[in-house]
């Protein structure tokens, strides 16, 4: 480690993406990408966006974008912030309103990022065990605290709360506020944003990357009250104004614009995930309840780290995640018909040491 290295670098433990190998070609299903192309639409609008105009700066506030999602969910501009995916809104959002010194809470099996934020910030925080079904424990999300985000699906497990359960969790921290990370909303769940309009404690945060094919274009908003929208603001203009280029805004305005397109791929992905949790669990599998872009599963037997590396052996990849609790788990996306075909037979296929049942 340099000696050049800031105190904060050396104390830090980075959130570790999805590996992308290349080595080989893979049937990827560890980063929960959509198996789909983005719109037609999409591209055009980025074609047309490529133009002499990108010698000049964006709008810095993306104001045709906000105007199109406000519209898409029956807000106003004003309750709308953009960023550089949604894991720069979660930055954002935890030094806008978490401070240094106060705990907050999040549940611990979660998205990864939100431990890293908060040590980064200095945010202590406390983890709320998941039940043992990996259910939201609704009621541990009261008392003494100073601000609650979880996802909704939850990520890596991929179920959900329905948004009475978000409500109550509302009704019990009025005053703090309560992130809702809906990256995961569209394959099922019910989203918290109606909530918006009776809670001005509620941020509700979306991403372009799953549910619009556009993993490849960062593009994520926040949506909440304008007072919460313009403590987002001053933190942005903090750091760096201008955090979506020319051709990400206008391929995301035509993103929300396409509803027909892009319910007709969520249902797919929905069919062919309903088809895999059946085939798996026909072969013993254990698959947690996903309102998500992706499966939870287990066996009873069979080591997940051996399964993990018995699958990127043959060509696939999955997410494994060796910690307490989900340590004989994998997270698999949901790609297109054949992809999954492919993971069926190749999961089927494979001759796995038996050892001790996983605990």
């Amino acid at each position: 480690m340099s000696n050049y290295w800031s105190k904060i670098a050396r104390n830090l433990d980075p959130y570790v993406p999805g590996e992308q190998p290349k080595d080989r070609q893979y049937i990827k299903l560890n980063t929960n990408e959509n198996p789909y192309p983005p719109s037609a639409q999409v591209i055009s609008a980025i074609h047309s966006a490529t133009n002499e105009d990108l010698k000049l700066y964006p709008d810095p506030n993306g104001e045709a974008l906000r105007r199109a999602i406000a519209s898409r969910f029956e807000l106003s501009a004003d309750q709308v912030f953009l960023g550089n995916g949604s894991d720069e809104v979660l930055a954002f959002t935890f030094l806008a309103f978490f401070d240094p010194g106060r705990s907050i809470l999040f549940p611990d099996i979660t998205y990864s990022f939100y431990p890293v934020y908060a040590n980064l910030f200095h945010i202590p925080y406390r983890c709320v065990p998941l039940n043992e079904d990996f259910t939201l424990p609704v009621s541990e999300f009261r008392g003494d605290n100073h601000g609650v985000i979880f996802p909704n699906p939850n990520a890596p497990t991929g179920n959900a709360i329905a948004a009475q359960a978000v409500e109550e969790i509302l009704r019990h921290n009025q005053e703090h506020v309560v992130v809702i990370d809906e990256a995961y909303i569209a394959f099922g769940g019910e989203s918290a944003v109606p909530l918006i309009r009776r809670y001005p404690n509620l941020l509700v945060i979306h991403t372009l990357s799953k549910s619009h094919s556009l993993a490849g274009l960062r593009v994520g908003f926040a949506m909440g009250d304008p007072e919460l929208i313009r403590a987002l603001e001053t933190i942005k203009n903090s750091v760096n104004s201008y955090t979506l280029d020319r051709l990400a805004l206008a391929g995301a305005e035509a993103a929300i614009k396409d509803t027909a397109y892009y319910q007709g791929t969520k249902i797919k992905i929905m069919r062919t995930r309903a088809h895999v949790v059946s085939e798996l669990e026909k072969m013993g599998f254990t698959v947690i309840p996903s309102q998500a872009n992706f499966i939870f599963i287990r066996h009873p037997v069979q080591d997940a780290a051996e399964l993990f590396r018995q699958l990127k052996e043959h060509g696939i990849l999955v997410r494994y995640f060796p910690k307490p609790r989900i340590d004989q788990f994998l997270r698999v996306s949901i790609g297109n018909d054949a992809e999954m075909a492919a993971f069926l037979r190749t999961v089927s296929g494979l001759s796995i040491p038996y050892g001790p049942a996983p605990h």
